[in-house]
């Protein structure tokens, strides 16, 4: 893969290129992830994975161009190639620099995901499907939020537990009257489809080289802004600035705090579907939560 690597960069950047040094980097579950030193002393990112599913960089690296475009939103790092042949697939980006926060950094953290979240469209979804982690993330368009939240998110993850054999009948049932029942538990009123990043966990977002947020692994669709907001609460939660600093520039309808666990509810059903039963503890109770 290393060769079919130094071709693609060669082709990117417009020169002969080659490798001088890898370092593999940490924290990820799915891809191998390493820094590559190139021969002139620049370095870049690069995701391999020659087991993962057809599309899996390709969608990434459209993400990732998609947010990039937006002015004001967080640090993006920008794609340099992508390559899907089955013996050598990866995607190499822009390497940015891991700094400390410092000062004001999570209130302009907050204000740019709010900017990123004011890309809006006509419909919620985007023009083909992706992945969350490496699961098929299903993006049909829909012109409702909560129809397309409902089915193509929490309705598409309880099918594949379902067919698995991890989703117990009784909790099966009760996940069956929670999505009836989101009407009446979600408000998207004024809501319009915001272009978010689908996977903001805590691992998934950092201090860049100028000082401002950088996120980058994402799950890119026109969705339902509060499910970004959920999933920096899931594993880790951010500081309180990062959510003054959103509030201040794109308000949320009041009640979020009780509505945030059904977002997350998608991407505990993802875990359950991707790693196992350990998860299914999280799925009941946030279940039970709504449908007692």
């Amino acid at each position: 893969m290393r060769e079919a690597i130094q071709k693609r960069l060669s082709d990117a950047l417009g020169r002969d290129v080659s490798i001088a040094s890898a370092c593999d980097i940490g924290g990820g579950c799915i891809n191998q992830a390493q820094v590559l030193i190139l021969d002139d002393g620049m370095r870049v990112f690069v995701k391999m994975n020659t087991h993962s599913p057809a599309g899996l960089f390709e969608t990434e690296a459209m993400g990732l161009r998609l947010m990039v475009s937006v002015s004001g939103g967080p640090r993006i790092p920008k794609v340099i190639a992508c390559d899907q042949e089955k013996d050598a697939r990866f995607l190499i980006l822009e390497y940015l620099e891991s700094t400390s926060p410092e000062g004001d950094y999570f209130t302009r953290f907050g204000r740019a995901l709010a900017t990123m979240h004011r890309t809006t469209t006509d419909a919620y979804g985007l023009d083909h499907n992706n992945f969350i982690g490496s699961t098929p993330q299903i993006n049909t368009k829909e012109k409702d939020g909560l129809t397309f939240f409902r089915d193509q998110r929490l309705g598409y993850q309880q099918e594949l537990a379902r067919n698995s054999g991890r989703l117990p009948n009784h909790i099966d049932s009760k996940l069956d009257q929670l999505r009836v029942r989101l009407e009446d538990l979600l408000d998207l009123e004024n809501e319009q489809p915001a272009l978010i990043h689908g996977d903001l966990w805590s691992g998934n977002h950092f201090c860049g080289p100028d000082g401002s947020a950088a996120i980058f692994d994402p799950a890119v669709h026109f969705g339902l802004r509060e499910a970004d907001l959920a999933m920096t609460e899931l594993f880790g939660r951010m500081p309180q600035a990062f959510y003054d600093g959103y509030h201040e520039a794109f308000p949320l309808n009041p009640g979020y705090t009780e509505r945030r666990d059904i977002y997350n509810l998608y991407h505990l059903l993802n875990h359950l579907n991707l790693f196992g039963e350990s998860y299914l503890g999280s799925v009941e109770t946030i279940i039970t939560q709504f449908i007692r």
